[in-house]
């Protein structure tokens, strides 16, 4: 299955088998240095393995940006504990949609991802946790597994070594509070998917108790490419503090949307107007969400000599997040979208905590009252006070998510909140073609 038409600016190492016949058999994925690294890794020692991450500086592609190999060292391999390896495929922050890609087109890519993590913290078992609405995947994932077992890439003694691994799917129920790695993990082992309290984190104390290396998709799907070709040749591709490329899910009020590999560091520009293809009928940029839905939003002005990194991102107050690009047009409602990102994070908050609770609800009544043309001036103030008052004082980062994006909104296009007062109806119509539904 293909993910969209290539772009000439893409450089292609996690999505170099896409397009091609049967991509996600063994068959394919042996016929193109598939396992390569795998074999070499069992070569290595854990520390040899961690290093070459470290140097090819790869960063959680889940959404945080924290180093990879950094992360995997905090593991304590002389725990007398089991060490865990968890895939978080839960891929629920809307905007986001290329870890689907990559298990639908390359599954193999991620097994041999999670056996280098196994074998650098001496691990013997991995779940990889798939999100409700993914469910058809499992099966792609299974069948995956399955070959791998038949042709001795997980199982007892692989390779001829004394290494051995069991890999496992299991799937969520459709929860977005699932896609935060302790919740994934509560779940997982059973329970309601709330957070837990940290520290202690999970490389210390994660699945089941015990030490887990627990990753994005992509972030495991790197893995082979840094330990075949070189954590060196890997961080050549991007910029210094954040190696490699980036899978970039283009979406929104484009002619050319989909799932673009570009090296980190590409410029935001050059991404709508020739990845993308510019924006439909030729309109104007309003607005850019870098890395999904909960990332605050950029004005026009802000992109102007802006790259897709995380620094860069950074300096102008946002966040690479997961990749989910979403592009918004000049005839967009600020005020629609801002509703519409609301009522997601009202109705996906587990409950557990009373600021993400209480003000995800708070927050989307106001909105909504505001857009039907009820609202008062006060209210604008209010929107962003509450916001604010929900930042830090959550378990997790969900009641985070929902107040960064409401902040910049209100901060950033206060002029479109003022337009729907008195009654005004709104002067937008097609704000509920974005992505973020």
């Amino acid at each position: 299955m293909l993910y969209n038409e290539p772009s000439p600016h893409e450089v292609k190492i996690l999505t170099r088998r896409f397009g091609l016949p049967d991509s996600a058999s063994i068959k394919t994925y042996l016929k193109t240095d598939g396992y390569v690294a795998f074999e070499k890794a069992l070569k290595m020692k854990p520390e040899e393995i961690i290093a070459e991450v470290k140097v090819s500086n790869l960063r959680g592609r889940g959404g945080a940006g924290f180093p990879t190999g950094m992360k995997w060292s905090f593991v304590p391999r002389t725990s007398p504990k089991p060490k865990y390896i968890v895939v978080n495929a839960d891929e629920s922050e809307p905007g986001t949609c290329k870890d689907r890609v990559l298990i639908e087109n390359d599954p193999h890519q991620l097994i041999e991802g999670m056996l280098i993590a196994a074998l650098a913290v001496d691990a013997h078992a991995g779940y990889i946790y798939i999100r409700g609405e993914y469910r058809y995947l499992i099966d792609i994932m299974d069948k995956a597994i399955a070959e791998a077992y038949e042709h001795g890439y997980l199982g007892r003694n692989l390779l001829g070594s004394n290494f051995h691994f069991d890999a496992f799917t299991h799937t969520g129920a459709g929860a977005y509070e699932c896609g935060e790695e302790s919740a994934l993990l509560e779940s997982l082992e059973g329970k309601r998917g709330v957070p837990r309290i940290r520290p202690p984190f999970p490389a210390v104390v994660g699945a089941f108790q015990s030490p887990t290396i627990l990753n994005n998709v992509e972030t495991f799907c790197a893995a082979p490419a840094i330990l075949r070709d070189g954590g060196a040749a890997f961080a050549a591709l991007g910029i210094p503090k954040a190696g490699g490329t980036k899978m970039t899910c283009l979406s929104g009020h484009v002619n050319k949307p989909g799932v673009y590999e570009l090296p980190l560091g590409f410029p935001v520009k050059t991404m709508i107007e020739e990845v993308g293809g510019g924006i439909r009928n030729g309109r104007k940029l309003k607005a850019f969400v870098p890395g999904g839905s909960s990332c605050p939003v950029l004005t026009a002005a802000e992109c102007e000599g802006l790259t897709m990194d995380y620094d860069a991102m950074a300096r102008v107050k946002s966040m690479l997040g997961s990749g989910g690009v979403v592009v918004m047009d000049e005839d967009t409602c600020i005020v629609k979208v801002a509703l519409r990102v609301m009522r997601f994070y009202a109705h996906e908050s587990c409950g557990w905590c009373i600021p993400c609770r209480e003000g995800t609800t708070w927050l989307r009544k106001l909105l909504q009252r505001f857009h039907d043309g009820h609202g008062q001036r006060s209210d604008i103030v209010l929107i962003g006070d509450l916001a604010k008052n929900m930042l830090g004082r959550t378990f997790c980062p969900l009641g985070d998510a929902a107040a960064m994006p409401t902040i910049s909104f209100v901060e950033k296009f206060r002029e479109e909140f003022e337009a729907h007062l008195d009654g005004r109806p709104c002067p937008f119509e097609h704000a509920e073609q974005l992505v973020m539904q």
